[in-house]
């Protein structure tokens, strides 16, 4: 797909303070949902929302069809993600003419605008299934070091997209906070039940299934970005030291099942359209693609030009006034897998994915310590602790911590969206079991 006239530089808002908002002006319109009266559906417009039920209430969309208004009316964004990609881009070519300047519905703004800031935002969707990749290809390296330092990359990983299926009962909604979990860890004396003393974060991008397919039928690649209907920022917070102890052979469990944190703001598929780049360049020393895997198109513009922000701040910080400190920065031209590759992958065997389903790029690092998006590749495992403006060092977070993930894209002459906050805070652990 081409950009179209939604994604024009010079558009503008009748919504106050649109046009040059950082995050939320017109060419991006984010969706979401309010946890009220059982969800309610709302697009990011500046420092405002608009209450999409409102506005069909007051025959806004008129020009949608039924089954599109449907799925606007309905308490989460399962049924848009349901709709295909002509149905999506519809909509949000509707959304986009409502709030233009110019348009009419600018004289009902008291009822079609609220403050999201005044109200808590729910997880967009319900989330059936949810699988983590692992295509950061610089954070494996790093961490791969870490714990096999004969062999930090395994061979499967330049062949196919690896993963593992997560827990999606336990994927917050950012702002929730985070309990510290209790498990057994490895120490000299034995395997000892403690809470976890390594909790790290994971800095990610998250990928909203959109139609799906029926079981036991694969998703080619050529048509695998028809069935992403968005995007979003994701936490996959982790405890190493129990993660290290459980995770041979069947890989992780516990250390990662206790919480994941998602952006509450689904950047739609058709806003990043202006933001399409080449997938990563294969090293010549790799294995050539197989052809499942395989697709001009998706190697020209199947990646991604967002950039990346994860930052800390700490009790004492807070305590003292001290900003947030940021500490690191990356980008997801670092995927050594495209989102379509992944998907493709996932239901290569006939898995079914539906309408709402999570997948999670792995953590995505560069390939210097600038950018790295876990502690324990800053700290190297531990042993070498950041220090904090504060004062205070940092080999794991603790207590009071709180981590905030946000990204955006922006081109030289043109303008920027960006995907709001991803932030948790860690607190201390419940009662031992």
């Amino acid at each position: 797909m081409n950009p179209d006239h939604t994604h024009e530089v010079h558009c503008r808002s009748w919504v106050p303070g649109s046009t040059t908002h950082a995050d939320f002006p017109l060419q991006n319109l984010p969706l979401g949902v309010l946890d009220e009266s059982g969800g309610r559906i709302v697009v990011a417009i500046g420092d405002y929302a608009l209450d999409v039920q409102a506005a069909l209430h007051l025959q806004c969309l008129d020009d949608l069809a039924c089954h599109e208004q449907h799925a606007l009316h309905a308490h989460n964004l399962n049924d848009w993600m349901a709709l295909d990609a002509h149905a999506r881009r519809r909509i949000r070519h509707a959304l986009f003419a409502l709030l233009e300047h110019g348009n009419s519905a600018a004289q009902h703004g008291d009822r079609l605008l609220l403050d999201p800031r005044k109200h808590r935002m729910a997880l967009p969707a319900h989330i059936g299934d949810y699988t983590d990749f692992y295509s950061g290809i610089h954070h494996a390296m790093k961490a791969g070091v870490l714990f096999r330092p004969d062999n930090p990359l395994l061979p499967n990983y330049k062949y196919l997209p690896i993963a593992y299926h997560g827990r999606a009962s336990s994927i917050k909604v950012s702002g929730e906070p985070v309990c510290r979990p209790h498990g057994q860890v490895h120490t000299d004396e034995g395997p000892r039940l403690q809470p976890s003393a390594r909790m790290d974060f994971e800095l990610e991008l998250a990928m909203w299934a959109g139609p799906g397919n029926a079981l036991g039928d694969a998703i080619p690649l050529e048509r695998a970005h028809e069935h992403i209907a968005g995007y979003g920022l994701f936490n996959d917070w982790s405890a190493r030291d129990i993660q290290a102890w459980e995770y041979r052979p069947l890989g992780p469990f516990q250390g990662k099942n206790f919480a994941s944190t998602v952006s509450p703001w689904i950047i739609t598929a058709d806003a990043l359209v202006p933001f399409r780049r080449s997938a990563m360049a294969r090293p010549a020393d790799h294995p050539a693609l197989m052809d499942y895997l395989n697709n001009e198109r998706d190697q020209a513009q199947g990646g991604l030009d967002i950039q990346l922000e994860v930052s800390i701040s700490t009790s004492t910080m807070r305590d003292r006034g001290l900003p947030a400190c940021r500490l690191a920065q990356s980008h997801t031209s670092h995927l050594y897998w495209t989102p379509a590759q992944m998907l493709a992958q996932h239901t290569l065997g006939g898995c079914n994915l539906r309408p709402g389903d999570l997948m999670a790029s792995g953590t995505i690092s560069t390939p210097d310590h600038t950018g790295d998006g876990s502690l324990l590749e800053m700290t190297a495992g531990g042993v070498a602790p950041i220090t904090l403006p504060s004062g205070e060092q940092r080999a794991f977070l603790h207590d009071g911590d709180e981590i905030t993930l946000t990204a955006y894209c922006e081109r030289p002459g043109g303008y920027r969206i960006g995907f709001g906050e991803c932030r948790g805070r860690i607190i201390c652990a419940a009662g031992r079991p």
